[in-house]
């Protein structure tokens, strides 16, 4: 049966515009508007909520954000909704369910504005979210869609907390337990962190073929005030030394959008593009603070969007900065033993393995969704899960 598609597409014009069309499986379409002042409202609520950059940033967003209790949780996503999505919408969402007997995929293709709402997490009929009806994926501009990669291999390339110089940045995953390194041993050991990950072992290992490839680590975004959404970074173990757009910063040069679109075109006579460099295999997982803040941006070309740019047709990455595990230890008090951001990794690597990677990952969600519900526990929280999102061509 063919899964019932609906493309919900959104503009800012000081007000915000959407209209939606169902694309697959049934007919329809619809058209809805947003106030500048219930969009200011809510994005600015949102932004509040959301974890913030730094420790004070992470810090806060345990203490007081509506993200860490359920009640006021809901009542952000109750706002949300409220103002964001159509109930036009909705009620045509419930009737493809209940005549198809299948929940349809949202393709949402989100302004700069409202590139960091959670979707899944709306709660458009008193506790029933979004992810409750249908399986969401973010629609990337037509713009940066290319060919699809190509490959023969099975390979899968495991970046896991590479080593980055200068010893400012430390480790997001911390000491790696039994789970990440059965998870390493699954995929043949390509990568395992910890140890020297740099751009050029990177290219070497997606050039000769690669069916996915997993990054976990540290990324810095670009500020969306100056508009370059290209100088977003990927920190791998490349020192001060090495050839690339981005700044040297305390020791090492980080890996940036700009590289990974114009590779060496503009440093010499034959340079060569970034696709040809690093050829993004058909599935990438970006899990990293904000690694998927491309959208934010009027002109969105950074991690992500290079990812796709580069052959990916589909790309797992963050929202919004994203807690490790040790925040959850040092900062809700934690023990040891439990992993959040482990969890999330393992289910992040294991939806990309299945046939529809979207259904898989939102079916993980539903579960941490449902656990929520039941203990409001701060290691069910959304502050984590909530984050992630998959950019589709």
């Amino acid at each position: 049966m063919v899964t019932p598609i609906v493309q919900v597409r959104m503009a800012d014009a000081g007000d915000m515009y959407l209209t939606w069309r169902w694309i697959a499986g049934v007919q329809g379409y619809g058209t809805g508007q947003v106030p500048r002042a219930d969009l200011t409202r809510v994005t600015d609520l949102l932004a509040g909520a959301l974890p913030g950059s730094g420790g004070a940033g992470m810090r806060r967003a345990f203490e007081d954000s509506q993200l860490r209790a359920y009640d006021s949780e809901l009542r952000l996503a109750d706002a949300l909704a409220d103002a964001l999505w159509p109930v036009q919408l909705t009620e045509q969402i419930r009737q493809v369910t209940s005549t198809l007997g299948a929940r349809p995929l949202v393709r949402i293709q989100p302004s700069p504005r409202v590139a960091q709402v959670p979707w899944e997490l709306l709660a458009v009929d008193a506790d029933t979210r979004l992810v409750d009806l249908a399986e969401v994926s973010i629609a990337v501009p037509l713009s940066l869609r290319r060919g699809a990669a190509t490959t023969g291999s099975d390979e899968v390339v495991l970046v896991l907390d590479p080593r980055v110089p200068g010893g400012s940045l430390g480790s997001v995953l911390g000491q790696p337990d039994e789970d990440l390194l059965a998870l390493v041993r699954r995929h043949g050991g390509r990568g395992i962190g910890l140890s020297d990950v740099d751009r050029d072992w990177l290219g070497a290992e997606l050039r000769r073929g690669a069916r996915r490839l997993v990054y976990v680590g540290h990324v810095s975004s670009a500020p969306v005030e100056g508009g370059q959404s290209e100088d977003a970074q990927l920190h791998l173990s490349c020192g001060p030394a090495t050839t690339g757009f981005a700044e040297v910063v305390r020791g090492h040069r980080p890996l940036s959008a700009k590289d990974l679109l114009l590779g060496t075109l503009s440093a010499r006579a034959d340079g060569v593009a970034g696709a040809r460099i690093w050829p993004a295999p058909p599935r990438v997982a970006l899990i990293a603070c904000e690694s998927g803040g491309d959208l934010r941006f009027a002109e969105p070309f950074g991690l992500a969007s290079a990812m796709i740019h580069n052959g990916a047709e589909l790309v797992t990455a963050t929202r919004w900065p994203v807690p490790t595990s040790h925040a959850f230890h040092r900062l809700a008090g934690l023990p040891a033993t439990s992993r959040p951001l482990t969890e999330l990794v393992l289910a992040v690597d294991s939806a990309h393995d299945q046939a529809d990677p979207v259904r898989q990952l939102a079916d993980w969600q539903r579960g941490q969704l449902a656990r929520w519900r039941a203990d409001g526990r701060i290691e069910h929280s959304p502050l984590l899960w909530g984050a992630l999102s998959t950019l589709t061509v």
